[in-house]
């Protein structure tokens, strides 16, 4: 055997355990992945009809966002229509079903990038703007920056022509009484990824933020690489828990990071970040789509809404652990 025989047997028996090591691997023309929050989510503490609503409301935003790949539309108009379901839910700490801060206000923060050229737009403390994510898009799309906030991202918002509301709108009574018991629903964002048939990538996470929080404080769901982070090169990630920590561990673009520099599977580099995150103390999940279709959705609490459809496939809900 020659020299450039031995290192092509060789290559090939590096190759062969590489696939044996990690057998999921496979290719996907097309998927999609969201979430819901991840926390305290235990079958003892959900009624059967409380879950029903959850799968039901999770498998119309799955479908949605399939039916815009199935018919070879982008992953950014996926990721969009998908969270926009979830926004107008009062199911999800996003959009309608927003907490209230410490002031009795509601105040919305959205992200969404583009994992073909790594564009991106974010908004945060937005109260008249029906659907974040749709701002956000706006933002990345139509201005050169890629985060506007408060009274200036809603009159951004307007100035697009994306739908407002009277702040009204988003009061529930639920989310109501959780300020008043002061009960920190830390766990309820919302989250999209998917892959098109073009083979780009996107993501895109919305969120209410928390429960009587003060001062103006902002997670991670509208920062970049913190709660969303897309690039077509490694993997698409959005984010949900407690975002101080997600913020501090940069979780959305380590697990890129992780892929890209370690080598390793989305699955594996997904894992890894989400041990890291507990090592900080922190808790929470991430739903993570590599250029192939493979889907990874780690988390480190008790459960996570989330859900995947890949092509040809039917939807797949789940909740607990």
């Amino acid at each position: 055997m020659d020299l450039k025989t031995k290192i092509t047997a060789g290559f090939l028996i590096i190759i062969g355990l590489a696939i044996i090591a990690d057998p999921k691997i496979e290719t996907n023309k097309y998927a999609i992945a969201i979430h819901g929050g991840a926390g305290t989510i235990t079958r003892k503490n959900m009624t059967s009809e409380k879950e029903e609503a959850y799968r039901s409301k999770l498998t119309e935003a799955l479908n949605t966002g399939y039916v815009v790949l199935e018919n070879g539309g982008s992953s950014l108009n996926a990721v969009e229509a998908t969270i926009k379901i979830l926004e107008n839910s009062d199911l999800f700490n996003a959009g309608k079903g927003a907490v209230f801060t410490n002031a009795g206000t509601n105040e919305l923060d959205a992200s969404i990038m583009d994992g073909s050229n790594l564009k991106a737009g974010a908004v945060t403390g937005v109260k008249t703007v029906k659907n974040p994510i749709s701002a956000a898009r706006k933002v990345m799309e139509e201005t050169w920056h890629v985060m506007l906030s408060g009274d200036g991202a809603d009159q951004f918002a307007a100035a697009q022509n994306l739908e407002i509301v009277n702040p009204s709108y988003f009061y529930t009574q639920r989310r109501w009484d959780s300020l008043k018991k002061i009960q920190s629903e830390k766990h309820g964002t919302v989250g999209c990824v998917a892959l098109d048939q073009n083979g780009n990538l996107a993501a895109g996470t919305s969120t209410g933020g928390l429960t009587n929080k003060q001062w103006g404080r902002i997670g991670d769901s509208p920062i970049i690489g913190a709660g969303t982070y897309a690039n077509n090169n490694t993997c698409a990630v959005s984010g949900t828990g407690q975002g101080e920590y997600f913020i501090r561990g940069n979780v959305a673009f380590d697990v890129s990071a992780v892929m890209e520099y370690e080598n390793l599977s989305v699955g594996k580099a997904a894992r890894k970040v989400i041990g890291k995150l507990s090592d900080l103390g922190g808790e929470g999940g991430v739903i993570a789509m590599d250029n192939r279709g493979n889907i990874s959705m780690p988390f480190n609490t008790a459960g996570m809404y989330r859900g995947f459809r890949t092509a040809g496939n039917q939807p797949e809900i789940l909740i607990y652990k």
